[in-house]
């Protein structure tokens, strides 16, 4: 089973521009305006992964994912079509985002996901899901399919 290298459906990606001033820098990551409301974010969450370190590969059921990669390292996000139903299904997409490119993602349900650290140093990312983790009051079962913890998954952030 091969994938073939090409966009993917539903698949937004868009540049987070950087506003400077003497103050430092601030950068919009979502606006209502400007995405699907199916996308729109119901919580967030900031994480720091070392160099060299992946997250990743999974994927959920119901929750979409809203990715801001925007430094002090650099990124390489991966995703896989896996939704048999799409007119890109088998499509896998690679980039490089962070702080060469700060960029944003939103990645739907039943796209396969994964990104590594490909910087010197530890790197952040901030994800807003359309979806509670867990549900309102952490009271529903986590909707997530971990393919990394299959040493034959299909799904290889390398190859």
């Amino acid at each position: 089973m091969s994938f073939i290298d090409a966009p993917i459906a539903d698949v937004h990606i868009y540049s987070l521009k950087k506003f400077h001033d003497d103050r430092g820098w601030l950068a919009e990551l979502f606006r209502h305006d400007e995405i699907a409301e199916e996308f729109w974010p119901a919580m967030s969450y900031i994480s720091f992964t070392r160099p060299g370190i992946h997250r990743g590969p999974h994927e959920h059921v119901d929750q979409a994912d809203l990715f801001c990669f925007i430094g002090p390292s650099d990124f390489k996000m991966r995703m896989w079509d896996n939704r048999p139903d799409s007119p890109t299904y088998m499509h896998r997409m690679t980039f490089v985002a962070g702080a060469s490119d700060a960029r944003a993602v939103v990645v739907p349900k039943g796209v396969v996901h994964g990104y590594m650290n490909v910087g010197d140093c530890d790197g952040m990312v901030i994800n807003c899901p359309n979806r509670l983790y867990m549900g309102e009051g952490k009271k529903e079962p986590i909707d997530e399919i971990r393919h990394e913890d299959d040493p034959d998954s299909i799904f290889k952030m390398n190859d």
